[in-house]
């Protein structure tokens, strides 16, 4: 390398641009690198800074595309909280060094470079941090510790930088620290001490209980669709301003709210004001006020979860309320599919607010005008002239000097941050000196880290305007203020939300698929996700809706095969408990699916059962593989179930097969097993799952592969699918208070659409029966029908 070139002022003189006071900045920021004892040190330190940071701007940037959400992913969540946690110890300690090593150099006048850049980095990391905490699960300790660490970050900044203008950039940074601690230590506070958050389900839970006692009118029993839900009394809003006395067995209410004159907006009153109001008569009008119902019942459902057990008399009122009401509401379509699928809509917006209250990482659940205009207008304007005294007491209430020397004593306001990164780049290509990369380096995550936090903000901002919960408090505060209606401005705010979210990705209701069959075991994360079909919530709603006594018995298949004169026949396909079920069907059912695949010019006109059998086949062997807690049976008796299935294939397959072979290899090894598998039986108990479901599997084909047209082929499939739907209406109900626990538990993993169905059954009372057993038909009639004929010869 010649003189000239490592000779730094020669370079900087020698771009017409980069000035000498550009060049002092560039040449403070590169210095503190060049002690090569420390050099591996400095590399480690930026690498994981810089993966970091990548991680929050990416978290931030590209999660945001699909949809909007409060919720974080919770495996990113876990990541970043372990790799957070040990964050400000290593950070203090390399701080430490930093100094230590300034100070060997002769930097004693002020904080070294790199310091002052690893000071910088707890702040923004610092500021970040509040992405990864749940706001209703952090607790005392976890307030306490943030505030150690702000405490301890003000501590760095106070007593070691000595210029006051650094000094003031820095505390600046601390001060908005500060200020997201205490705002969202007085929301916490505040939201466990209001009735209408933390304190809900216990006032709810008595306002319930005294409706379900009041006298009903005569004519109610005969009412359905629109007019039922005119007379629902679920609480949307305002049960916190409900006069109110503590009692021996909960909260009473005075006789005028017994009656129903109450301030608090209700269900039926916003399906009363879509009558008259244009704003709910128009194309968003149902969605709307399906919405605030689905708010309503997820008051109710957290009750529950809360161990506020609802009652029998509220689950007949609910059963009506969905059955008798909602599926028959004139504006949820017009056919059973739209009707099926607006109810289906109503519980998945309910467990999104169960998921968003226990999980959110913004809060939306405090969502309200009022909030709004405390949380981002003025408590923003506090915190900014708390910043502005920050500056001037920094240099001792000298206005003047406080505001010169922030602007000269920063490089980055005095410069200009994109000015020095592109002379440090240009001192790269001229020098070749490592120490201008690692400034490089450093200069980007600082950024990164920035963006990311300035990025967060204005995303929080329009996860809040956009978010169900604000929609929600808009139109209870629509329904109850008459000015509100009224007002232009108000309709056209409304409106506004509404198109904007309209522009949006909203995905549907998914559930996951996974089938033992595959040949490759991928993480759930990375399993494929599809939309739950249309038919598929028709069939399951059909059956709830026709599940009058509210009982579903534990037939695993069996009302599905005698409906279709097949109980005599394959009810030894269904024993067990409902893993065993799922495992045996699934196999069969993934066996007629692969040797008979559908044609790819028919691929979009695949029949209606064939889909939903295989959808719902999928879903079943996630649950059973993944999340068994979520089935009504025993989770170790689950587990079990599935550890012996695939302890199984893979002794019959070997090691080599089981982890390497193909599909297609694993299905021929299944219609080997049910070759030499002898005809089931249902008292049949030793045969395992795989080997019923194997024998099952070879059945399904030969019918499929017999039947004489198209329509025959199409009665298979309706079997399969029709097992299936049971299926999954028998896994729905609670079976313990362990299953209740573990559907709450689920939330944080994301929606399940099982938790779904779940509240479904909860609200409407239906709950699981003892195990179906069909009888057999009598030998003298003609039991034989034509589907299966070759079973009933075998067994013979």
């Amino acid at each position: 390398m010649n003189s000239s070139s490592s000779n730094p002022v020669g370079v900087a003189q020698s771009l017409e641009w980069c000035n000498r006071t550009l060049y002092l900045s560039v040449y403070n920021l590169t210095s503190s690198y060049t002690d090569k004892r420390n050099e591996s040190t400095i590399v480690t330190t930026s690498a994981i800074m810089f993966i970091l940071a990548a991680i929050f701007f990416n978290l931030n940037l590209y999660s945001r595309f699909t949809q909007v959400s409060a919720i974080l992913n919770p495996t990113i969540r876990v990541f970043l909280s372990a790799s957070l946690s040990l964050f400000l110890p290593v950070m203090s300690y390399l701080f430490s060094e930093a100094k230590i090593e300034g100070a060997a150099t002769g930097e004693v006048t002020e904080l070294p470079q790199r310091a002052r850049t690893i000071l910088m980095w707890m702040l923004l990391v610092e500021l970040l941090r509040k992405k990864v905490e749940a706001i209703s699960m952090q607790a005392y300790s976890g307030t306490i510790e943030r505030a150690a660490r702000i405490a301890w970050l003000g501590y760095l900044i106070f007593f070691n930088l000595r210029s006051a203008g650094k000094k003031a950039l820095y505390a600046t940074l601390w001060v908005l620290a500060a200020g997201k601690l205490v705002q969202r230590f007085v929301t916490m506070e505040l939201a466990k001490r209001s009735f209408a958050y933390g304190r809900n389900p216990q006032l709810l839970a008595s306002y319930m209980a005294h409706q379900m006692l009041l006298p009903q009118d005569g004519d109610a029993e005969q009412l359905s669709g629109r007019e039922l839900l005119k007379q629902c009394d679920y609480i949307v809003m305002g049960e916190e301003d409900l006069e109110k006395k503590a009692g021996p067995d909960g909260y009473v209410f005075p006789e005028a709210i017994r009656k129903g004159e109450t301030t608090a907006v209700t269900v039926g009153e916003i399906w009363k004001l879509a009558q008259t109001d244009g704003l709910l008569r128009e194309k968003e009008g149902p969605s709307l006020r399906r919405l605030c119902l689905s708010f309503a019942l997820y008051k109710l459902l957290r009750c529950r979860l809360e161990d506020f057990p609802i009652t029998d008399e509220e689950a007949r009122n609910c059963h009506d309320l969905i059955f008798k009401g909602l599926l028959r509401d004139e504006d949820a379509g017009g056919s059973d599919a739209a009707a099926a699928a607006a109810l289906f809509q109503v519980f998945n917006d309910e467990v999104q607010f169960l998921c968003e209250y226990y999980h959110s990482v913004h809060p939306v659940v405090l969502a309200s005008p009022f909030f709004f205009l405390v949380n981002y207008i003025l408590f923003p304007m506090v915190v900014w002239a708390l910043c502005i005294l920050t500056i001037i007491l920094c240099s001792n209430g000298d206005v003047r000097y406080a505001f010169d020397s922030f602007n000269d004593d920063n490089y980055v306001t005095a410069v200009g941050i994109v000015r020095i990164a592109i002379c440090i780049m240009l001192t790269i290509r001229q020098t070749r000196a490592p120490m201008a990369l690692y400034s490089t380096v450093d200069i980007c995550i600082t950024i990164l880290l920035f963006l990311s936090f300035v990025y967060e903000q204005v995303w929080e901002f329009i996860v809040f305007l956009l978010s169900n919960w604000f929609l929600v408090s808009l139109l209870c505060s629509y329904t109850r203020n008459h000015r509100w209606r009224e007002s232009p401005l108000t309709r056209r705010a409304i409106r506004c939300i509404l198109w904007v979210r309209r522009k949006l990705s909203y995905p549907n209701i998914c559930f996951k698929q996974f089938s033992v069959l595959w040949f490759r075991r991928w993480p759930s994360s990375w399993l494929p996700t599809v939309a739950v079909p249309e038919e598929a919530k028709k069939s399951i709603m059909e059956r709830l809706a026709n599940n009058t006594d509210r009982v579903i018995p534990r037939s695993n298949g069996t009302l599905a095969l005698h409906s279709n004169q097949l109980s005599d026949h394959l009810s030894w396909a269904c024993g067990g408990g409902i893993a065993e079920a799922i495992i045996t069907w699934h196999i069969a059912t993934a066996l007629l699916e692969a040797r008979h695949p559908r044609k790819e010019q028919l691929q979009g006109t695949e029949p209606h059962s064939r889909k939903v059998a295989t959808a719902l086949s999928r879903y079943c062997a996630y649950l059973v593989a993944f999340h068994p807690e979520l089935l009504p049976d025993d989770k170790d008796g689950t587990e079990r179930v599935y550890k012996e299935t695939n302890e199984e294939l893979k002794k019959e397959m070997g090691c080599w097969g089981y982890y390497l072979s193909r599909k297609d290899a694993r299905c021929d090894k299944l219609m080997e097993i049910a070759r030499r598998t002898p005809a089931p039986v249902p008292e049949d108990a030793g045969t395992t799952a795989l080997r019923r479901g194997a024998r099952l599997g070879k059945a399904l084909i030969e019918q499929h592969e017999g039947a004489a047209d198209d329509a025959a082929r199409e009665r298979v499939w309706k079997l399969v699918a029709d097992v299936w739907t049971e299926v999954v209406v028998c896994a729905a109900p609670t079976g313990s208070d362990a299953h209740v626990k573990a559907h709450k538990e689920a939330l944080a993993q994301g929606m399940e659409f099982i938790t779904v169905l779940w509240a479904v059954a909860t609200h409407t009372g239906i709950s699981r029966g003892p195990v179906q057993v069909t009888t057999p038909a009598p030998a003298a009639a003609p039991a034989t029908p034509t589907m299966f004929r070759s079973i009933s010869i075998e067994r013979a």
